[in-house]
């Protein structure tokens, strides 16, 4: 880890900034992973986290996907829950309240079918007290024949440039990893007016019961998540960091804080921990302590100088 500061210090600084956000440490749940915060509070305060990023939330309530939701993978999980929410009214009314309380950078995750959809939940959401939000441009354009928003890098900026119209946070976009070239994309986020980008999703992928003959999952396929995607993760990470200047957050089967330096090193600012909050409760604030430990050892005085220092 050459041309980065260090020093002796015991206590090596772990703030990052994100569009002018202070985060306390560069550890976030992600989305889908970790509720809104109060079931994870059970086993641990969830202050000692950088950041929360809520379940996706639409403007509706939505039930989710039929049938089989979860299907354990070699090194991972597919899940197809679909989006499963209680709508953003009963967010506020019952979520909310909890969240404002915390010491922690809160970011509302929001999906929707259409734009109309972004707008009415982003613009509802801009009088609370969440401190940014995260496009997830994943979900089906139905005006557009069922495309992804998140496929193409023109709908990717068209959507972006709306919603950042009518957002008063800072905006991140949550990049799908199923396209060609994840730079474009990153780039067209950028250009519609993105404060930072995150990536990735999850990967496409499906399960098949040989007994039966029939997919595991009632979706039929769903998304890959976990350890078995981290090349993906970290590759497209560096090539996005490669092609934008605003901050990029890293995800993809972080478990360790061996695996937050790499994708710091490979141009993140801070990372997101998703699927290892399902198998171990306490694996996001376990990561916050071991980075700490780790950062001692490697005698890094600040996190924040081994952003993009992977040298090539």
């Amino acid at each position: 880890m050459n041309n980065i500061k260090t020093n002796s210090n015991n206590y090596p600084n772990l703030k990052v900034k994100i569009a002018g956000v202070e985060f306390k440490n560069p550890i976030i749940t992600a989305s889908g992973t970790f509720g809104f915060g109060k079931e994870y509070n059970k086993f641990y305060d969830v202050n000692l986290l950088g950041g929360i990023c809520t379940k996706g939330l639409t403007y509706a309530p939505r039930e989710g996907n039929m049938g089989t939701r979860i299907a354990e993978t070699a090194s991972g999980i597919l899940n197809c829950v679909g989006l499963q929410n209680p709508g953003v009214e009963k967010f506020i009314a019952n979520d909310e309240p909890f969240l404002k309380r915390l010491d922690t950078v809160v970011i509302a995750n929001v999906a929707g079918n259409t734009e109309d959809d972004y707008i009415k939940l982003v613009s509802r959401l801009n009088d609370t007290n969440v401190h940014m939000y995260e496009l997830n441009i994943s979900c089906p354009n139905v005006k557009e024949g069922g495309i992804a928003f998140g496929i193409e890098p023109s709908s990717v900026e068209k959507i972006t440039k709306a919603i950042k119209k009518v957002a008063k946070k800072p905006l991140i976009v949550k990049l799908s990893p199923n396209v060609v070239d994840v730079s474009l994309n990153a780039k067209a986020a950028e250009n519609g007016g993105a404060d930072a980008i995150s990536l990735i999703n999850t990967i496409t992928g499906m399960a098949i019961d040989y007994k039966t003959r029939k997919p595991i999952l009632g979706n039929v396929t769903g998304g890959l998540s976990g350890p078995a995607i981290k090349p993906v993760a970290l590759r497209q990470v560096y090539q996005a960091a490669k092609a934008v200047k605003v901050p990029i957050i890293g995800m993809g089967g972080i478990m360790s804080a061996e695996d937050v330096l790499e994708f710091m090193i490979a141009g993140a600012t801070a990372v997101q921990v998703g699927s290892a909050n399902i198998f171990d409760p306490l694996a996001a604030k376990t990561i916050v302590f071991e980075l700490t430990e780790l950062l001692r050892q490697c005698k890094i005085d600040d996190v924040a100088t081994i952003i993009g220092s992977l040298q090539v």
